[in-house]
C-alpha cells in the first residue's frame, strides 16, 4: 500500500465536510486497514471523547477488535473507571513511572519539540548537534526558539521522553508480540505536530510503524455531534470542566494559560492529586520558573 501524501488545501477541504460524509469516509480508511492487515487491528482508546467514537465506529464494522488501554498511572480516575466499563479492552502498563521517569531524565515541558531540543542541546555529545539546535543549520532550521532558551540553563531537568515511555513504548511492545497494528484517534485539529503528520501519511501510514488515524480530518466539533447523534455515553470528566483527558501532570501547553486551565481546575476536582503533582513532585517550581520568566503567573 502506498501511503497518501496531502495539501494543506486538502486538509482544509476535508475539515469543512459535513459529518456524515466525513462518517462514510472514516469507515473506508478502517476497512482499508482491516483487509490490509487480515483483521489483525486494535484500536488505542485512552476513555477520551475522540477514542470513545473512535472505537464505536471500529466496532460498527469489526465488534471483535480489540481495544487497548496504556495505564500510566497519569489518568484521571474517571478516565480509568469509565475505560473499564468497556469490554474486550486490553490493559497495558509501563515499565517506568512518572516519578521515575522526571527524576532520571527530567519534566515534560512546554512542548516535545521544544523539549527535546532543550534535552539534545544538554546531553548531546556532537558539539555539530548542539550548535543546530542553538543556531540553526544552514538554512537556520532545527534551532531551538529564542525565547525558550533561558530553560536551557534552569536547575530542572528537562525532556520529551515521558511520552515514549509512558505510552508510546507498551504499545510497540504490544504490536510485537501480537502481530496486531494500531488504529489512533489522533486529529490534525489538536496540534501542529499532528498537522505535519496527517500532511505528509495521511490517514493509514504504512511505514515502519504502521498506523492509521481515520478520523484525522474531524474537529472536535465532530466529534461531540457524532456523540450526540448515537448516543454515546462518554467520560464525565469532561462535565467537570476538562478539555482534554491526557496526563494529569503534563506540562506541555502551560505557557498558552500559565495554568490557568488544567492545574487550577485539578486544584478543585482532584485536590489531592493536584498537591502530589505541584508540590511534592515538584511540578509547581517548575512551572513557577516558566512563568515568573513569562509575562504572566500560575
Amino acid at each position: 500500500m502506498i501511503t497518501e501524501k496531502l495539501e494543506m488545501w486538502q486538509v482544509l477541504q476535508r475539515q469543512a465536510l459535513p459529518l456524515e460524509i466525513k462518517v462514510q469516509m472514516s469507515l473506508n480508511r478502517v476497512r482499508v486497514w482491516y483487509d490490509e492487515f487480515l483483521g489483525e487491528v486494535y484500536v488505542a482508546f485512552s476513555g477520551g471523547k475522540d477514542s470513545t467514537v473512535l472505537l464505536h465506529l471500529v466496532r460498527s464494522l469489526y465488534p471483535e477488535v480489540i481495544g487497548v488501554f496504556v495505564d500510566t498511572g497519569l489518568e484521571y480516575p474517571e478516565v480509568r473507571e469509565f475505560v473499564k466499563s468497556f469490554e474486550n479492552v486490553v490493559w497495558l502498563r509501563p515499565a517506568m513511572n512518572f516519578k521515575e521517569i522526571i527524576a532520571r531524565y527530567g519534566y515534560p515541558i512546554i512542548s516535545k519539540e521544544v523539549a527535546h531540543k532543550i534535552d539534545e542541546i544538554r546531553n548531546t555529545k556532537s558539539e555539530k548537534l548542539r550548535n543546530k539546535r542553538l543556531y540553526g543549520d544552514d538554512r537556520g532550521y532545527g534551532k531551538l526558539a529564542d525565547k525558550w532558551k533561558f530553560l536551557i540553563n534552569s536547575n530542572f531537568k528537562i525532556s520529551d521522553k515521558c511520552c515514549d515511555i509512558l505510552k508510546i513504548n507498551p504499545s510497540k511492545k504490544y504490536e510485537r508480540e501480537t502481530g496486531q497494528r494500531c488504529i489512533r484517534g489522533a486529529m490534525a485539529s489538536e496540534s501542529r505536530l499532528r498537522l505535519m503528520n496527517y500532511l505528509r501519511h495521511g490517514c493509514n501510514s504504512f511505514g515502519n510503524r504502521p498506523m492509521s488515524n481515520p478520523i484525522a480530518f474531524w474537529t472536535d466539533n465532530d466529534v461531540w455531534d457524532y456523540i450526540a447523534k448515537y448516543n454515546l455515553r462518554y467520560c464525565k470528566i469532561y462535565d467537570l470542566g476538562y478539555k482534554r483527558t491526557g496526563c494529569m501532570f503534563c506540562m506541555f501547553g502551560i505557557h498558552m494559560s500559565g495554568g490557568k486551565d488544567k492545574f487550577e481546575l485539578m486544584k478543585k476536582t482532584h485536590p489531592k492529586m493536584y498537591d502530589y503533582c505541584v508540590n511534592k513532585l515538584g511540578c509547581g517550581e517548575v512551572m513557577r520558573f516558566v512563568t515568573n520568566k513569562m509575562e504572566f503567573k500560575v
